[in-house]
């Protein structure tokens, strides 16, 4: 059996010709606003923009970038964070996972799953959709950071991520559950993992400040420093300006680059941006108005691929 691969070079990243502000996700995720500023048609139009040059930048150091528009007889206006929705794993499964939302259900394309096994090897598709009739919810890899080379899923529990859901995706892929509170500087439950921790093959980012329990703040700095990573801290108020949600992936010469948004890779001071670059090259993206309308940053744009080429 190969080694476990922590980053992949093969991305998917969706068109986000609907997008807009979500009323419905607003409620549970406090990084969203409005923008008195601009209008539907310009925050679509400022949207596409980001969106198309944030992969002309991402082609341009030679990452595989799978470009998909949205599904077009929905207005999906957060279709843009694909990795909420299907994760593509190295066994050549896909999972489906179950929406808080229910707009955010119509995400959901077969046809997006299509054209992804016309490239890739794809053995099963595991849907765990079933349980938001329960009004049970996890919402893929923004609800889950995984550990993929050691096999371990870590969770912050919100209204976004159900115990029972995660222990189900880590009893299907054999993973070791790591579950916890994470709080944001107003007390608030952070509505997804993914933009308080970021794991890269050999470092961790985490706002140890949002984990207000001593014992599972211990038990998480724990498994990450045995499984051989460095730790980089950041703020509460740096995870506002989404610094915790970056994913690290490689290009077709596996080089190793730390993705990020420009807001983000500001909010740093020297010293992290240092420690970080120890270990990878950094990209940081503008995609401001992404941020602001949505909810979330440049680490939900991109679903990794991690299925099996085909030759």
């Amino acid at each position: 059996m190969s080694e476990l691969r922590q980053t992949t070079n093969h991305i998917l990243m969706i068109r986000p010709s609907h997008f807009g502000f979500n009323e419905e996700t607003a409620a549970s995720n406090a990084f969203q606003a409005k923008s008195d500023q601009l209008t539907t048609v310009e925050v679509k139009e400022k949207a596409m923009d980001e969106f198309d040059r944030m992969v002309r930048m991402l082609k341009s150091f030679d990452i595989d970038v799978v470009v998909m528009d949205d599904t077009p007889e929905f207005q999906t206006p957060d279709s843009v964070f694909p990795n909420n929705w299907v994760s593509f794993h190295e066994n050549g499964t896909i999972l489906t996972y179950p929406m808080f939302a229910e707009v955010r259900r119509l995400e959901r394309s077969e046809s997006i799953l299509d054209a992804i096994a016309d490239k890739f090897e794809v053995k099963a598709v595991f849907p765990l959709t079933h349980f938001e009739s329960k009004g049970q919810f996890l919402e893929g890899t923004g609800s889950m950071v995984l550990d993929r080379a050691h096999k371990i899923a870590y969770a912050c529990l919100s209204p976004r991520t159900h115990p029972d859901v995660f222990e189900k995706y880590c009893k299907l892929m054999g993973y070791k559950p790591v579950s916890f509170k994470a709080l944001d500087a107003k007390g608030q439950e952070i509505y997804h993992t993914n933009v308080m921790m970021a794991l890269g093959e050999s470092f961790a980012i985490l706002v140890s400040d949002a984990i207000r329990n001593p014992n599972e703040l211990q038990r998480i700095q724990r498994n990450l420093t045995d499984s051989g990573k460095a730790l980089i801290d950041i703020s509460l108020k740096q995870m506002e300006s989404f610094a915790g949600n970056m994913l690290q992936i490689r290009n077709k010469q596996n080089e190793t680059f730390l993705v990020m948004s420009s807001q983000a890779y500001e909010s740093l001071n020297d010293l992290q941006i240092k420690q970080i670059e120890a270990h990878t090259r950094i990209i940081n993206c503008p995609i401001n108005t992404i941020e602001l309308i949505g909810g979330g940053s440049v680490r939900c744009m991109m679903a990794e691929i991690f299925l099996p080429a085909k030759k």
